[in-house]
């Protein structure tokens, strides 16, 4: 058992079927995403943390979401690009390293649901309640809503990739374009009904409570708003629901194709774009979605364009 463990400690990884001549075009895109994606919300995590006027707690909540993009697209995407550039038979990747890729791709893959259910309760506050709202979401209350997201995120991740690593291995091919937790147990000959359980269990318990929750929080938003008497303001805070739902439909839909083909191996190519779009597309839609409708982060992107025109 040992000596499987030593023999394996270096894995060659799948990665994408991209033929030779597509490969560079594959690269340029998803480098130009990333590029985009890093800065755009280290840019707005700036800002926030600059103006001492958005030191407030709708702000402070949605400083997790570009932080928890920036954390995810960079375990992620560069090693990917290198990938793209690489022979297939030389993606080479140590166990080390895959288990510690594993444990932030599903921490990113977690917080992206749990950070959503604080932002989507944070947003029922204001909109449904908005005289206790500074009661109610105090400096306190955000401390430990985004403490709660992170937390419970990386503790069922902790455990959920806790089971694969006590597991030998007597395979060396990660059959994915990364490491998650599948790829890490079926590395492994030997019983793998813990895994499956839990991780079922997991996934179920998660999609279940996000679910549940954005959908009657902003449905109960969306009544609120549509028997209120200011009509300009509730047909502002319909549009702004009605795009943050479409955002997180898109990571939605992605994520349970990406988990249900990891159980069809017919469909590898399919889920490895469903992984990607779910790793790419919703980061790169957030600083637009999210962050350009804060007025104070608005202007300044527009003011920045306006200067940048001017020299030109």
């Amino acid at each position: 058992m040992d000596n499987l463990t030593f023999r394996y400690s270096v894995l060659l990884v799948e990665g994408l079927n991209v033929t030779h001549q597509y490969s560079y075009l594959a690269f340029f895109i998803i480098l130009m995403a990333y590029i985009f994606i890093i800065i755009s919300n280290l840019w707005i995590l700036i800002q926030i943390s600059a103006e001492k006027g958005l030191h407030q707690p709708m702000y402070m909540v949605y400083c997790n979401l570009p932080l928890k993009d920036v954390i995810g697209t960079t375990v992620i995407v560069p090693r990917l690009l290198r990938d793209f550039l690489a022979d297939p038979s030389e993606r080479y990747i140590t166990y080390v390293e895959c288990v510690i890729q594993a444990f932030f791709v599903h921490v990113n893959g977690t917080t992206s649901h749990t950070i959503l259910m604080i932002m989507a309760f944070d947003r029922y506050v204001a909109i449904c309640n908005p005289l206790r709202y500074s009661n109610i979401m105090s400096n306190n209350m955000v401390v430990k809503l985004s403490t709660g997201a992170w937390g419970a995120a990386v503790v069922l991740v902790g455990i959920l990739i806790g089971l694969s690593v006590r597991l030998s291995h007597c395979r060396s091919v990660i059959q994915n374009h990364m490491c998650d937790n599948a790829s890490l147990f079926k590395l492994s000959c030997e019983n793998t009904v813990i895994n499956n359980v839990y991780g079922l269990t997991f996934t179920v318990v998660l999609l279940v409570s996000s679910m549940g929750s954005v959908v009657l929080t902003y449905l109960r938003i969306a009544i609120v708003c549509l028997t209120g008497k200011n009509k300009a303001t509730n047909k502002k805070a319909i549009k702004t629901c009605c795009t943050h739902l479409t955002l997180y439909s898109i990571m939605l839909v992605s994520g349970i194709v990406s988990i249900f083909l990891h159980r069809v191996s017919e469909y590898s190519d399919n889920r490895r774009i469903a992984s990607i779009v779910f790793n790419v597309v919703p980061p790169g839609l957030n600083p637009i979605i999210y962050g350009l409708q804060i007025k104070e982060i608005r202007q300044k992107f527009f003011k920045f364009l306006k200067n940048k025109v001017n020299i030109m």
